[in-house]
């Protein structure tokens, strides 16, 4: 019988022991265990058949589909994972560790692997995640207007030694309609869930975790609601930072990109703009006058942290 391994085993375990997940890639991309490594015992659309096969047919007329897809593939999948278990270990999982995980774990053990399975698959490890955004950490938000050096502070408090939450890193996005130039694509949000899930277990509740203010969307991602509502609820430092010179550090952060990349990015936020406002800023792309456009962003700006602050004002500042 396959030696089963629940998840919390597994994160203990995380990088002692290559995790080996056999799904699609597409059920990958979609998210996995951050240290996960794909190994797919279908493609993508050979999962589709075999689904559709099940659905039509019934289990039996999948199993024998799906064994014919494999066996010819079986070679290259041991070889896959002997190049990522130099020692002969690992631990293979698919969404429910169900058939694809215990065929995949069947077949590496008449290689002489020692082979665990994951029990509940990927799914255990989202239902875990889950769990955990409900646990309390001790939060402190550093808040302020757009251009005040949120993220520089935050990244100076942990390079001192303090608990940091750095979500958008975790994003790939600085959070306003400019936020995603010059940055890499933003990973799902299945994916970012997973990613924040592995470092929100990882804090020391008894300390502080610092975190920037934001709001509960950065770009296409969202900020799991227990995590943001202790947010909201957790004492606040503010930044004051003059106008002006907000308006110079953006230039100093974004004054190095395309004036296309400033132009699509105003387009996004064009009707909460204004028309005047808008018409300014286009203008100012078109002459690279990038600090104008900083300056024009940051009334925009500025107004939405206003509304913000008003409806947070009962945190406690420190």
């Amino acid at each position: 019988m396959t030696r089963k391994v629940d998840i919390h085993e597994v994160l203990c375990r995380a990088g002692d022991v290559p995790l080996i997940d056999v799904r699609s890639p597409a059920e990958f991309a979609a998210g996995h265990i951050p240290g996960a490594n794909n190994v797919a015992l279908f493609d993508d659309a050979e999962r589709s058949e075999i689904g559709t096969l099940y659905k039509q047919a019934g289990r039996e007329e999948a199993v024998t589909r799906g064994l014919a897809i494999a066996g010819p593939k079986a070679g290259s999948l041991v070889g896959a994972v002997r190049e990522l278990a130099a020692d002969r270990r690992a631990i293979v999982h698919c969404w429910r560790g169900g058939m694809r995980s215990e065929a995949f774990a069947w077949m590496l053990h008449q290689c002489e692997f020692d082979i665990a399975v994951l029990q509940g698959g990927y799914k255990s490890f989202r239902r875990a995640a889950h769990a955990e955004f409900e646990s309390h950490r001790s939060l402190v938000t550093i808040s302020g207007m757009s251009g005040s050096g949120k993220t520089q502070l935050l990244h100076a408090l942990r390079d001192s030694g303090e608990q940091v939450l750095d979500l958008e890193a975790m994003a790939n996005h600085r959070g306003s309609a400019f936020g995603g130039i010059g940055l890499p694509p933003q990973p799902t949000v299945e994916q970012f869930e997973n990613e924040l899930f592995l470092q929100w277990r990882n804090f020391d509740p008894d300390r502080p975790v610092w975190v920037e203010s934001e709001s509960q969307t950065i770009g296409r991602v969202y900020i799991p609601n227990p995590i943001f509502e202790q947010m909201v609820h957790s004492p606040a430092v503010v930044l004051e930072v003059d106008f002006e010179k907000r308006a110079e550090f953006l230039v100093q952060v974004y004054g190095g990109f395309q004036s296309q990349e400033f132009a699509a990015s105003i387009e996004k936020i064009k009707k909460r703009l204004g028309g005047e406002r808008y018409q300014r800023a286009m203008n100012a792309v078109e002459r690279n006058d990038v600090l104008e456009v900083a300056r024009i962003s940051l009334e925009y700006y500025d107004r939405g942290y206003q509304r913000a602050s008003a409806k947070w004002a009962h945190r406690e500042s420190m």
